[in-house]
Formats: C-alpha cells, structure tokens, sequence
C-alpha cells in the first residue's frame, strides 16, 4: 500500500490541534472510573461546580466521596455504586485533546466494534495490585488485539493497597508483559499508580520515589500521533440513502482516506461507479472534501442505485470482496459456536448472513494454549481461526492493512456474540493463531 505526498486538505488537518481516543480495559473493580475521574479533576476538565455537587450528593447520603462518581450521570448509578453503561471522558493537555472511552465489560467493545465507539488509538488497562493479573486481564489483552490498538501503557493500580512495593509492582509487570508478548502486543509503558490517591496519575508524589517512568499523563503525551487514517486508501461504508427534493444524498461515514468534489468512486462489492456532485453536511462548516470519523452525505452527478451496505473507495484502491473468509474470532456467546449452524456477520454497514465451514484452531485466552486444530464448536471465551462461507461476496481489507473495513461482529439469533479481524480471503490448509 502505497503513501503519497500530504494534500493541501491533508496538511490543513494536520495543523490543528491533534486528538486521540483512548480505550479504558481492565478486570472489575480494578479502578477504571476511578482513574477517569481522577484525571478529569487532575487536569480541570470538570464543568464548573460538578465536583462540588458530587461531594454534596455524597455528603447528603453519608457516602464516602469516590472520583469514580464524577462519572456517574445518573444518581441512581450513584447509589449503586457502579458504573451501568458506556461513558466517554473528553480532556485536554498542552500537547493534545483526548476522548476516553470507560466501557465496562466486553460485550459493550463487541456491540461497538463497527462503529466510532471502539475506535480507540491507544488504550490504558488496568490491572490490580493487590489481585494481581487476573483471567478477565488476559482476555482484555486479546480484545486490544482484535481491536487494533497498538499503543498500549499498562497501569499497576491499587499500590496503595500494597504499600507500593516495588517488589509486587515488578512481579505483576513481568507477569503481564510476558503473556501480551505471546499475543503479539507490546506495551509501551507499564506504570504503577494509586488513582484513589493520584500517585503518578497527573504528578507524581512522594510513595514510589524508586520508579522514574512517565505519569499515566505523561505516557499519553509519547504516544504517536496516529496520522494514518488520512493517508489511506478512501472508505466510506454507506449508511443510507435519503431523498430531499430532487437530491439523493448517500450518506455515510468516513473511516479512512479524504473524498473530494470532482473524485470518482467505486461502490464495492456491486461495482457501480460515479462522480462526487457534492459534499452535503448537517453541522459542520462547509467544504468541498470530508475527512476521516466525519459523518457526510454526498451526491452524484448521474444516478445509480446505491443500498446500504456498499463500501465507497477510489478505483485505484478498492477493498476486496469475496463471499469465503479466513478470520480470528473472539467467541462470548452462551451457546457455543457451530460449524453449519447460520450466523450473521456485520462488517461497518453490510449485514450477511453466513456459516463456518471449517474451525481450524482454538485457543483458551486464559492459557494459550490451543484445544484442537481442528474441532466442529467454540466455547464461550475462547478465540478460534475459522473459515466463513457468506451467501454472497463482502466488501472487506484484511485487518492488518485498514482495521476499519477488517474486522466484524457476530450476531446468533439477534444476540452480539463474537467479534473478530479478517486475515485471509481463501481457505487455509492450516493456520494457527
């Protein structure tokens, strides 16, 4: 894949003030909410008065203040404690603007694996000190894997709880970096913190003078600026489209490269192609090309029959289609995966309905180790090298080339239940994990 010399659009977008998603992940209790909050109060990225009312809220119900609670939007999520639902956190340092994004638990990254919600850059996970690295932390790991994300810093959390000892702090890191390496996954930094007492979170503090790394803050800062997405080839999954007046507008969003007036298209996997009339936007200022994670429409210069589902790109850099797909699948449904039995594959807009053909190897997340190279089902938690016969052709990149258009969930019976990235377009005669 080929990278060209920066665009006058490109360079423009370049010059702005960067911003960068990052993931929360880490086994329950581990200190998720808690860390957000923290940071959020850490660097002043609270609307006014919202720590105020929070301690209020805490002292009228003889609750001990928890930063995690600056989260909560719902009191009743306040009195329970807990954190129900999906949040985003969006502050800012000197060097960039961040969106964080606290998802509880891993059905909620399957359900929005397609969409902008999972879409991380870089992730913080969390593990806890005191428990030390846990089943759910190496299912964590592979999910960042099947997610793409590959600038990672793992935070030792909770050092408080154990006296911050070095010697604990070492062992748990050694531990987890050991099993990360296995998947593939590097970790940048490994950083221990108290995110209940803000040790090495925002500023450093006294406890842990033996460690010299980066704060959380800090790692986030050395993380690269993630540049790529607009140096792709264009995709543009198409969401639907609409009639106004005499207007169709197709619409969609953009998850890589720029599509410009004038350009000319290709919708894959249908093969009809056409000419940009027209870039149409809801709110955004006007301009005559979109870039990527904006939500557009556009029209044509001649009309052609467009349904959702069809992937927009230059003709020079089409993504593939085939109806036979070899991918890696993380497998949480309650019933166990099996081969014959249909399934659905959602991958960006297009829903297919499809089977396994064939499982060619299954790993336990928790060991490693593979059950079979060959087997007929996958259990729950396990993650599987299988081949998809689809009832017709797909429009797809491999995982490895655009992570977008590579990567997919499954859906048994209306029921989100594995997702996973596409490695392979024909049928292996063996290929392991």
């Amino acid at each position: 894949m080929t990278v060209s010399t920066l665009t006058h659009e490109q360079a423009e977008i370049k010059a702005a003030k960067p911003k960068m998603n990052i993931v929360i992940v880490g086994h329950v209790d581990h200190g998720k909410s808690t860390l957000v909050g923290r940071l959020f109060y850490d660097t002043n990225s609270l609307p006014e008065g919202k720590y105020e009312a929070v301690a209020k809220v805490c002292e009228d119900t003889g609750k001990e203040f928890e930063f995690a609670f600056l989260l909560d939007s719902l009191e009743e999520e306040r009195d329970q404690g807990i954190t129900i639902d999906t949040a985003q956190a969006y502050f800012a340092t000197e060097k960039r603007d961040y969106v964080i994004i606290d998802a509880p638990g891993h059905k909620e990254f399957l359900k929005n694996m397609v969409t902008g919600a999972a879409s991380a850059d870089a992730a913080l996970l969390l593990i806890d000190a005191e428990e030390g690295v846990q089943e759910q932390s190496r299912r964590h790991g592979y999910l960042l894997k099947l997610l793409g994300i590959r600038q990672v810093t793992v935070l030792i959390n909770k050092m408080d709880l154990v006296d911050y000892s070095q010697d604990v702090f070492e062992a748990v890191k050694a531990e987890y970096i050991a099993f990360l390496a296995e998947l593939g996954v590097r970790a940048q930094f490994v950083v221990p913190i108290s995110a209940r007492q803000g040790d090495n979170v925002a500023s450093r503090g006294n406890a842990m003078a033996w460690y010299s790394g980066p704060t959380v803050l800090e790692s986030l800062d050395l993380f690269n600026a993630v540049e790529s997405k607009l140096e792709l080839p264009l995709r543009l999954p198409v969401q639907d489209v609409y009639k106004f007046d005499k207007r169709r507008i197709v619409a969609g969003r953009v998850e890589a490269g720029l599509i410009r007036v004038g350009d000319e298209i290709l919708f894959s996997p249908s093969g009809h192609k056409a000419i940009v009339k027209s870039i149409e936007r809801w709110s955004s200022p006007e301009r005559d090309y979109a870039t990527p994670g904006e939500s557009i429409g556009i029209t044509l210069t001649e009309q052609i029959f467009v349904e959702r589902g069809n992937v927009i790109s230059h003709l020079e850099n089409p993504p593939q289609s085939s109806s036979i797909l070899t991918a890696n699948l993380f497998w949480l449904g309650n019933r166990h995966l099996v081969t014959g039995r249909p399934y659905t594959l959602k991958l960006a807009t297009q829903e297919l309905e499809c089977t396994v053909s064939a499982i060619n190897n299954v790993i336990d997340t928790s060991s490693l180790a593979s059950l079979g190279a060959v087997a007929t089902e996958i259990a729950k938690n396990e993650v599987a090298t299988l081949t998809f016969d689809l009832k017709k052709p797909v429009a797809f990149d491999l995982f490895s080339e655009i992570v977008e258009t590579g990567r997919f969930v499954l859906i048994d019976e209306h029921d989100v239940a594995g997702g996973g990235i596409i490695t392979h377009t024909d049928i292996p005669k063996s290929y392991e994990i």
